[in-house]
């Protein structure tokens, strides 16, 4: 394993592109990977464009008949069929829709044979995490789902236990969907609660196919939930399954739109909670997958006052060169913010949150609280199926 990290990243993939009044605007990718080059994080990893997924990868998840649907929705976005979830209003066609959607899922597939192989400790595509679209439709923003890809193509590589972590603020449904059967795969996915977001899955006693009993993770956090909560939730859950899973490959999302200033959905996490659950990952990759570890972005629509920051802590992480949350934004990225945009910039890499902290599971249950009876169901349906005590 050469050590270093891989940052996968193609200026092209900044054409997925919904349109102007679409709430997932591609100006944040450009400005996540700016401020990656202002702090000087690119000079601590390996930069690296990979091919678009081929129609052989893309087959490993989805149908034939629907790669051939946003083939053509992709030539003449006026005939997308809406029967696949093209041409809706979460998923408008675009000229060119497939080509920029193979060419972010290459970049995951390419994160996955990178570290699978030994050629990278750690690899990430903050372009990627796009884990709602299903095997034949497009869903909530996503056309490929780059994150089953990645996982399908490790899976053929030869793996034989993957741990699937979901950190945004939507429910991971694609990969669920996915890998809802399949026994080598375990995911987990951290989310606001079904009742009140979309889309309206990932209830805990969602656990997995017969045979795959407890493969499926569901921890659906009440709306309004903020760092000690979240980081209560994941650290009562999450750890103890990989630790008894033991993946050869740990795959993550870290959408940032659990924070608080996310205009879709009702968490209230701040940035320094988001950092803080990409350093666990990274702790879990080294403590049970031997380092291995693909990091992918996700949702997130505030995009200037907290994307870039989030994924810009997220590839420093991954390279081994965490940003301190004190660290001042240069003066140039906020300008260039304010060029693009006709927004102000933050000044700082934190929310002023820094140190966070929270009760671990053990310290007690409180009946009265919602968090924990949230926690208390996901482990009351998950773990006795993993012959771990709830």
């Amino acid at each position: 394993m050469s050590g270093r990290a891989q940052l996968m990243w193609d200026e092209a993939v900044t054409g997925y592109d919904f349109g102007r009044d679409h709430p997932m605007d591609p100006v944040r990718l450009a400005l996540t990977r700016s401020l990656v080059g202002a702090l000087g994080l690119d000079r601590e990893v390996e930069v690296v464009a990979a091919k678009a997924a081929g129609e052989s990868t893309l087959r490993l998840v989805h149908r034939e008949d629907y790669i051939e649907a946003v083939r053509a929705a992709s030539a003449n976005p006026a005939a997308a069929d809406p029967s696949y979830g093209l041409g809706t209003m979460d998923d408008p066609a675009f000229a060119g829709m497939h080509e920029v959607s193979a060419l972010i899922a290459g970049q995951s597939v390419g994160a996955a044979e990178a570290v699978w192989r030994g050629e990278a400790a750690h690899a990430v595509n903050f372009a990627g995490g796009l884990h709602h679209a299903m095997p034949g439709a497009a869903s909530g923003f996503c056309v490929y789902n780059d994150a089953s890809l990645a996982i399908a193509r490790l899976l053929e590589l030869g793996a034989e236990r993957i741990a699937y972590v979901d950190v945004d603020v939507h429910h991971g449904d694609g990969v669920q969907a996915a890998f809802w059967e399949d026994p080598r795969v375990l995911t987990i996915s951290l989310h606001e609660h079904p009742r009140t977001l979309f889309p309206q899955t990932g209830w805990p006693e969602e656990t997995g196919a017969a045979g795959a009993e407890g493969g499926a993770v569901n921890v659906a956090l009440p709306a309004g939930t903020g760092d000690a909560g979240w980081l209560r939730a994941f650290h009562s859950v999450v750890p103890e399954l990989i630790a008894d899973f033991r993946p050869q490959v740990l795959v993550t999302q870290h959408g940032a739109d659990t924070h608080f200033e996310d205009p879709l959905a009702h968490l209230a996490v701040s940035l320094d909670a988001q950092r803080a659950v990409q350093v666990a990952c990274h702790e879990l990759a080294h403590a049970y997958a031997d380092g291995r570890w693909v990091a992918l972005g996700g949702g997130g629509y505030a995009v200037v006052e907290v994307v870039p920051r989030s994924w810009t802590h997220l590839v420093g992480i991954a390279a081994e060169r965490p940003v301190d949350p004190t660290t001042p934004i240069p003066e140039g990225w906020r300008q260039e913010v304010y060029a693009r945009t006709r927004q102000s910039a933050p000044r700082r890499m934190t929310d002023g949150r820094w140190p966070v902290s929270w009760a671990a599971w053990d310290e007690g249950y409180d009946p009265a609280d919602r968090l924990d009876q949230a926690i208390l169901a996901v482990r009351r349906a998950v773990f006795p199926l993993r012959g771990l005590l709830p």
